[in-house]
């Protein structure tokens, strides 16, 4: 019964339009069914193009020395990707203060920057590359606003943080900023460029 049960489903998958040209042939459907699980992104139709324009937008997100000391990094990363966003780069480093200070050039001249750059020093941070539709805009909306006593129930900072010099996470302003400071904490290689199984179903027109 198990058998006929896993020769219908394979007749099946080999069936679909989507499965032409990819599978092995049909002498043993064990391995083919198998094969049909691992590269199972083809057999639904993936695709890496897409009819919206801008899927490939990409920004930085980084957990800063308090969201890392709370044990967040797990629930700040589940919230992108539960909305659909693919993680193409991350790493977790201590980071050096001269790479902090060009990450943050725009506030070198505000009375509050060595407290930051001190804060930002006290402990490892975590930064991920996030990807998709409008994801900078996004990330922006989701983390809330800078000071958390104005950030929105809901949002990384509304949820977790309680003062503006603790406020968790950073995300790009704009996607040339986004551009920049992907470039400060990433080399080219470490940033990977998959196929997510569930791209065409998520943007595909």
């Amino acid at each position: 019964m198990v058998q006929f049960q896993r020769y219908w489903l394979k007749n099946l998958i080999l069936q679909s339009p989507y499965c032409r040209g990819v599978l092995p042939s049909r002498k043993s459907y064990i391995p083919e069914f198998s094969f049909c699980l691992l590269f199972g992104h083809r057999c639904a139709g993936y695709s890496t193009t897409s009819g919206i324009p801008g899927v490939r937008e990409r920004t930085l997100v980084a957990v800063k020395p308090d969201g890392v000391q709370r044990r967040l990094v797990g629930q700040i990363t589940q919230r992108f990707e539960q909305k659909g966003f693919k993680l193409v780069g991350l790493k977790m480093l201590q980071a050096p203060e001269e790479q902090l200070s060009q990450h943050y050039h725009e506030l070198r001249r505000k009375p509050f920057y060595p407290s930051l750059l001190h804060y930002m020093t006290s402990g490892p941070i975590v930064v991920m590359v996030w990807e998709g539709y409008n994801v900078v805009r996004t990330s922006r909306i989701m983390i809330g606003d800078t000071n958390p006593v104005e950030a929105q129930a809901g949002t990384v900072r509304g949820d977790f943080s309680i003062h503006i010099s603790r406020n968790v996470v950073h995300a790009s302003d704009s996607v040339e900023g986004a551009q920049r400071e992907i470039q400060l904490w990433f080399h080219r290689k470490e940033l990977m460029d998959w196929d997510c199984c569930d791209h065409s179903s998520t943007y595909q027109i």
